[in-house]
């Protein structure tokens, strides 16, 4: 059989795994990405179901909001420029922000390489503090935005050859 991971021959007796929730027979070294099942292939509302004694009963699971729920409008792709120009328009040093902010040095640095996603709290405190706005309200978009960032797909140089034959 086929790892349903890497697609690599199994050699060995593949392995049932759960990675974020779905359920897959994988080879020894894509086991190390999830956690191994054991016994019968249980769904977790069925698991759930059984360990409470209620069965049939489906128990109320609530989503944790995401970052992406919280947030009024979109993050602006340039956000961490915004952040490191505004800081040094004001004359001051990330320590500076992050003390006027009261957050750690280094949550400044991530959001100024970009390696971080400021969280809504964060986001307002930056807002406050830079006067600037890192939220994108849209009006600087181009009107017809899915084409503007469209690229070239498999499909379309397929069809591209076909045209030309």
């Amino acid at each position: 059989m086929q790892c349903e991971m890497c697609g690599a021959e199994g050699k060995d007796p593949l392995k049932r795994i759960r990675i974020e929730g779905a359920e897959l027979l994988v080879c020894n070294a894509c086991a190390k990405y999830g956690t191994e099942v054991q016994g019968s292939s249980r769904t977790p509302a069925a698991q759930v179901s059984r360990s409470s004694g209620h069965a049939g009963t489906r128990p109320q699971v609530q989503r944790s909001k995401d970052l992406f729920d919280r947030m009024g409008g979109d993050l602006v792709e340039d956000y961490a420029d915004r952040i490191r120009d505004a800081r040094m328009k004001l004359g001051m040093t990330q320590k500076d922000l992050a003390l006027s902010m009261m957050e750690r040095e280094l949550l400044i640095k991530k959001l100024e390489k970009g390696e971080l996603i400021p969280e809504d709290e964060v986001r307002k405190k930056l807002e406050k503090t830079l006067n600037i706005s890192l939220l994108d309200d849209g009006s600087s978009e181009p009107a017809d935005l899915h084409h503007a960032r469209m690229t070239t797909t498999m499909g379309d140089v397929i069809q591209i050859k076909k045209a030309k034959k």
